[in-house]
C-alpha cells in the first residue's frame, strides 16, 4: 500500500464521473478543515495480507495525526502512487478496513469514493512534517511476520557529487516537474495532451473502436516513425553486443516462475483460458527471454550475455480511464534487453553503458530528458561513490530515492521521462539491477562447483515506442515552429511545382532526391502554390522546393528551411540539388532510413482521417 500523507489547512472533493469499477457513494461531494489527507493506493502485492497491510497503514496513519494533534482523518483513494494496482474489489475493501480502523481509534473519519473522476483542492500546511510518504507490503508469511513499512528519502545529487534539498528544485523546469510529480504534489489537469490531436491531424495514429481500449491503429505515417524507431534501437544495441531474439506474447500460468512473476502485477493484464490452461498475455519481454535463459548453459566466460526483444506487442490492462493517446496503452512496443552479468560489479559497468544510451537517445530524439535513480539503503551505503559517478557522467542534477528496504524485484533503477507540454513526465529509457528473478526461474552458471544465480539488468534503452512518438511530439508544443527530427519525418523534402509544364522538371529532382535515399514527395495536384506551400507546412515537410521557370532554367532552388524558420517568417535558402542532398544527409547522419510508405504523387495519397 502506498500512502502519501498531507497535514492540510483543508482538502474538498467532488465526485464528477464514475468509472466502470465505482463504488456506489452516497456522499460525491464533501470538504474537511484541518485534518490529515491520506492518499492511498491499494497495490496488488497487498492482497497476499489484506488485513495486515490495513493494520499497519492504520498505525502509521495514527502515529502521524497524534505527532500533528490532529484528529480530522480525510482518506482519499489515489491510483497514480502505484502502477501495480490490486483488483479494484480488493482495493474497495482495504479502504472501508482502513476507515473501520480509523473510527475505532476515535478520529473524525471522511472518505473520498473509489472509482470517480474527482476534482479536489488541498492547502498543505508546509512544515517539516506536512508531507510524508510511506510503503507499505506483506511480508512472506503473511499476517505471522510483523509487516514492514518502508520509507522514502528524497534528495537531488548535483554532478559534483553534492546533495540538496528537494525544495530547491520544485520550479517548473522541466526537472522540477519532475521532482514534483515525483514527491507527490498535484501536477496539471484538464484538456487533452498535445500530442493527441497531433497522432490524429498529422495522420500518424488513431483510435480503434472496434478493438479494445488502448489498443491503435497505425497508418502509414506513423507506421513509418514506429519502424524507423525500432530500427534506431537495433542499430543501437547490436554494436553494444545484444543478441535479438523473439519470444511468444502469451504465456501459461502453470508455470510456476512464470506465476510468481505475473503475478506481482495483480490485475493489470489480460488473463484467459486456452482448453484446461490458465494463460496470460506478457507485459514484458521478461517471460520468453527467462525462459531462454533458464533452458541455456551458461558459462562464465560468456558473461555478460545481452538479450534483445522488439516485444511487439506488450499488454498491460491499464485502468480505462486512464487510457489516452500514446501515453498510456493495453497494447505497445517495448525494446527490451536483458544483460546477464557475472557479479554485482559487471552489473554496475553495464549500467552505466546502459543508461548512457538511454541519455544518448534523448538527444538524439530532442526530448530533453530528466532523470531519478531509485535504490534500496543498503545499496546507497554500500554505492554511494557509484551512484556519485553515474550523475557525474550525466551531467545533469538527479533525483535520488532511497527506500529502507527492497520492495520489488530490483535493487537500484534508473528512470528517465520527457516532459509533456503540461508540464507532466513521460516515462521513457529504464535501466534496472534485478536480483530475484534469477533464482525464481533457476538461471545459474558454475563457478569454482558452486551454483551463482547472476544479477540481471532489465534495460529499455527508449522505453515504448509508443511514448517516444509521444514524447516527440509533445515536445514540439515548446518550439516556435513545430517539427520532427528530419530522419524521423514521414516527407523529408516536398517539391511544389508551380504549373503543369513544371511537373516534369519537379518528378526528376524527386526521383532524384529518392534515388539519395531522401523521403521525396510531389505535390502535383491541380491546387494553387499557396496551398501547396501551406500544406506543406502542415505537413511539418522539413524542406519545401518550389519549382517555376527561374529554377527550371537555372537549376538553382530557393528552399524554406523549416528548422530555421520563425512564425509567419519561412526561412528560405537558394540551393542546389547537391546542397540539398547534403543539407539532409547531414541531419540524418547515423540514423536508420526507410522510404515513402505513401506515394510520391500526392494525387495519388489517400486521406485517411
Amino acid at each position: 500500500m502506498r500512502l502519501l500523507l498531507i497535514h492540510s489547512d483543508f482538502i474538498e472533493y467532488e465526485a464528477k464521473k464514475k468509472t466502470g469499477m465505482a463504488e456506489e457513494c452516497l456522499v460525491l461531494k464533501d470538504s474537511q478543515e484541518e485534518a490529515l489527507t491520506v492518499f492511498c493506493a491499494v497495490e496488488a502485492v497487498d492482497e497476499d495480507d489484506l488485513d495486515g497491510v490495513v493494520e499497519q497503514a492504520a498505525f502509521e496513519i495514527k502515529k502521524t495525526a497524534e505527532q500533528l494533534s490532529v484528529s480530522n482523518i480525510v482518506i482519499y483513494p489515489y491510483a497514480h502512487l502505484s502502477s501495480d494496482l490490486a483488483r479494484p474489489d480488493a482495493a474497495i475493501d482495504a479502504l472501508r478496513m482502513l476507515e473501520d480502523r480509523m473510527k475505532e481509534a476515535d478520529f473524525n473519519v471522511k472518505r473520498a469514493p473509489f472509482g470517480w473522476y474527482k476534482a479536489f483542492r488541498l492547502s498543505c500546511k508546509g512544515h517539516p512534517l506536512s508531507e510524508l510518504s510511506k510503503t507499505i507490503v506483506p511480508s512472506e508469511e503473511g499476517a505471522k511476520k510483523e509487516k514492514k513499512v518502508v520509507e522514502h528519502e528524497f534528495f537531488v545529487m548535483t554532478p559534483d557529487g553534492a546533495r540538496h534539498e528537494v525544495g530547491d528544485y520544485m520550479d517548473d523546469s522541466p526537472f522540477g516537474c519532475l521532482v514534483r510529480k515525483e514527491l507527490g504534489e498535484a501536477t496539471p489537469t484538464g484538456g487533452e495532451p498535445v500530442h493527441v490531436d497531433l497522432m490524429r491531424s498529422k495522420e500518424l495514429v488513431d483510435y480503434e473502436p472496434a478493438s479494445d481500449v488502448g489498443h491503435l491503429r497505425w497508418l502509414p505515417r506513423g507506421k513509418l516513425i514506429r519502424d524507423l524507431l525500432a530500427d534506431y534501437v537495433l542499430t543501437l544495441v547490436l554494436p553494444y553486443g545484444a543478441t535479438p531474439v523473439e519470444t511468444p506474447v502469451m504465456y501459461d500460468l502453470g508455470d510456476r516462475a512464470i506465476f510468481e512473476h505475473a503475478d506481482k502485477f495483480g490485475e493489470r493484464q489480460y488473463r484467459f483460458k486456452s482448453g484446461n490452461r490458465n494463460m496470460m498475455l506478457r507485459f514484458a519481454a521478461c517471460f520468453g527471454m527467462f525462459s531462454i535463459m533458464r533452458d541455456m548453459h551458461i558459462s562464465p566466460n560468456t558473461l555478460p550475455m545481452k538479450m534483445y526483444e522488439l516485444s511487439t506487442y506488450s499488454f498491460r490492462h491499464e485502468q480505462k480511464g486512464e487510457v489516452i493517446g500514446l501515453k498510456r496503452l493495453r497494447a505497445f512496443t517495448m525494446p527490451d534487453m536483458h544483460s546477464l552479468c557475472t557479479d554485482m560489479p559487471e552489473a554496475l559497468k553495464c549500467f552505466e553503458e546502459q543508461l548512457d544510451m538511454g541519455w544518448r537517445t534523448g538527444r538524439d530524439f530532442g526530448t530533453h530528458l530528466v532523470g531519478v535513480f531509485r535504490c534500496t539503503r543498503d545499496f546507497y551505503e554500500q554505492y554511494e561513490d557509484w551512484v556519485k559517478k553515474i550523475v557525474a557522467d550525466s551531467g545533469v542534477p538527479m533525483l535520488i530515492e532511497i527506500l529502507s528496504d527492497r520492495v520489488h524485484y530490483w535493487i537500484a533503477k534508473v528512470d528517465l521521462a520527457a516532459i509533456d507540454g503540461q508540464g507532466r513526465p513521460i516515462e521513457n529509457p529504464t535501466v534496472q539491477i534485478d536480483v530475484e528473478s534469477s533464482t525464481r526461474f533457476n538461471i545459474r552458471y558454475h563457478k569454482d562447483g558452486e551454483e551463482v544465480h547472476p544479477p540481471i539488468l532489465h534495460c529499455s534503452p527508449t522505453g515504448s515506442v509508443e511514448r517516444v512518438i509521444c514524447a516527440i511530439l509533445e515536445n514540439t508544443a515548446h518550439q516556435a515552429v513545430p517539427r520532427l527530427p528530419t530522419w524521423l519525418s514521414p516527407t523529408q523534402v516536398r517539391v511544389i511545382p508551380v504549373a503543369e509544364r513544371h511537373i516534369r522538371y519537379a518528378a526528376l529532382l524527386a526521383d532524384r532526391l529518392t534515388a539519395e535515399h531522401i523521403r521525396t514527395d510531389l505535390d502535383d495536384r491541380d491546387e494553387s502554390v499557396g496551398k501547396k506551400v501551406r500544406e506543406a507546412g502542415m505537413d511539418w515537410a522539413p524542406y519545401v522546393v518550389v519549382i517555376g521557370d527561374a529554377e527550371q532554367e537555372t537549376g538553382k532552388l530557393t528552399v524554406t528551411v523549416r528548422e530555421k524558420s520563425q512564425p509567419n517568417k519561412p526561412f528560405k535558402e537558394t540551393m542546389n540539388t547537391e546542397d540539398l542532398i547534403a543539407a539532409v544527409r547531414k541531419e540524418c547522419e547515423g540514423m536508420p532510413y526507410r522510404p515513402l510508405y505513401t506515394p510520391m504523387k500526392l494525387s495519388n495519397k489517400a486521406r485517411y482521417i
